[in-house]
């Protein structure tokens, strides 16, 4: 039996290092994807940043419309396994879950971006709401951003 205990301490301790390995993996690669979407979305948020979006539905102007219709978008951001690790500690403890918060500012800026590339050239969104919902019990997030794009008569 003593060679039986040496191989599943060597077991264990191989799971041990590939465990940290992943986590440190994960940890590495999930904060280079999410620095690379917070600067893409940077970026395109400039574009749309001219296009007035509003919750209200009575901020038109005294002007003609020319036309009107509903224009949605939508984004859908999971976790990575350092996150999710974190979450599964702060639900075993308690306490505010922050990894899932960069998951959720990701989602929402990306379905309103995506959102505002539909509505290319119109002058308002009006009545703006957002929706979301979880994707996998792993942590992932759904956003749904929609609203009325108007374009006035020029």
């Amino acid at each position: 039996t003593a060679p039986r205990s040496k191989q599943n301490r060597r077991r264990a301790i191989f799971d041990l290092i590939y465990f940290i390995i992943l986590v440190g993996l994960g940890y590495c690669i999930g904060t280079q994807i999410e620095k690379k979407h917070y600067a893409s979305l940077k970026q395109r948020e400039a574009l749309y940043l001219q296009l007035p979006t509003v919750t209200g539905k009575n901020a038109l102007e005294d002007r003609p419309i020319e036309k009107a219709h509903l224009v949605s978008g939508s984004a859908a951001v999971s976790t990575d396994y350092f996150k999710t690790l974190l979450s599964g500690l702060r639900n075993f403890f308690g306490g505010e879950i922050s990894a899932h918060e960069t998951i959720l500012d990701r989602a929402r800026r990306e379905a309103i971006v995506r959102l505002k590339e539909k509505a290319a050239g119109a002058d308002i969104i009006l009545n703006l709401r957002v929706e979301t919902s979880t994707v996998s019990q792993m942590g992932g997030a759904e956003v749904l951003a929609y609203g009325t794009a108007v374009y006035y008569k020029k």
